[in-house]
């Protein structure tokens, strides 16, 4: 049997908080796998469902968050669930909002609800660390925490990892943490589709400026046979580059007259 325990404090007053994170977990695993309705007992609220063939306990207590300890301490007596077999989700300052982490053990970070439950059960429980983001300053971070979500967080990253942790979470029923935490982060930040790469466009055949003058300089002689004297004259000095402008002048003038250069 394990035990989940969303912390979070009881009370419409903070059910929107930042430090309620934990309950709002809570709530969606119990709903996308249709436990059981929620009943008052062992000072919280508590479900039974099954994940895995595992029977799966979630408890939120009602204590305030910072005696939590004392609603988890009740309930694994009462069951004799090893300490080993809790998972408690909680709120972390020290995870940008919308990341994760899965840790067994350790220090309770100044989090009071962990200091309770350390205190009542020992700590070798798995805690499920789900961020918050840190407002910057110490002084700023008791208002953080007791602070409502925005909407652009309830409608965005918030919404994608509650789905996330809960689609995923039999995934730590199995112990397997590590795929857990790859799976829900791929929900709440999806790799950005690739941008199909431009095909280059083809290379003009090399062109020689010997053929294209050539070219040029047949269609400007067609039908020079057909013009006039003064005609061939006025094409012949279009066509005839400047700097030989004075020779082509007298040459053409003589062509004209039907006189020698």
């Amino acid at each position: 049997m394990f035990l989940v325990v969303g912390l979070g404090n009881p009370g419409s007053g903070y059910a929107a908080n930042r430090h309620n994170i934990g309950f709002m977990a809570a709530d969606e695993l119990v709903r996308r796998y249709s436990f059981g309705p929620w009943r008052k007992k062992f000072q919280g609220q508590i479900s039974e469902g099954e994940l895995n063939g595992q029977k799966v306990l979630v408890l939120k207590p009602e204590t305030f968050m910072n005696l939590s300890g004392q609603s988890v301490g009740e309930v694994l007596r009462f069951y004799k669930i090893p300490v080993e077999n809790v998972i408690v989700l909680h709120d972390e300052l020290d995870l940008p909002p919308g990341k994760l982490r899965v840790k067994r053990g350790g220090g309770h970070g100044g989090h009071n609800g962990l200091r309770s439950i350390d205190a009542h059960c020992g700590k070798e429980y798995r805690r499920v660390r789900l961020g918050i983001g840190h407002p910057g300053d110490k002084s700023r971070v008791h208002g953080h925490v007791l602070g409502d979500f925005s909407k652009a967080e309830s409608e965005g990253w918030l919404m994608a990892l509650l789905d996330g942790v809960a689609a995923e979470f039999a995934l730590l029923v199995k112990g397997d943490d590590g795929g857990f935490m790859s799976k829900v982060s791929a929900i709440v930040s999806p790799p950005k589709p690739k941008v199909p790469k431009k095909d280059k466009p083809a290379a003009k055949p090399d062109q020689k400026d010997g053929n294209d003058d050539a070219g040029l300089q047949k269609q400007a002689g067609e039908g020079m046979e057909d013009l006039s004297g003064a005609a061939k004259v006025r094409v012949e000095r279009a066509d005839t580059p400047v700097s030989n402008a004075a020779s082509a002048m007298a040459e053409a003038l003589a062509k004209a007259f039907g006189k020698k250069k």
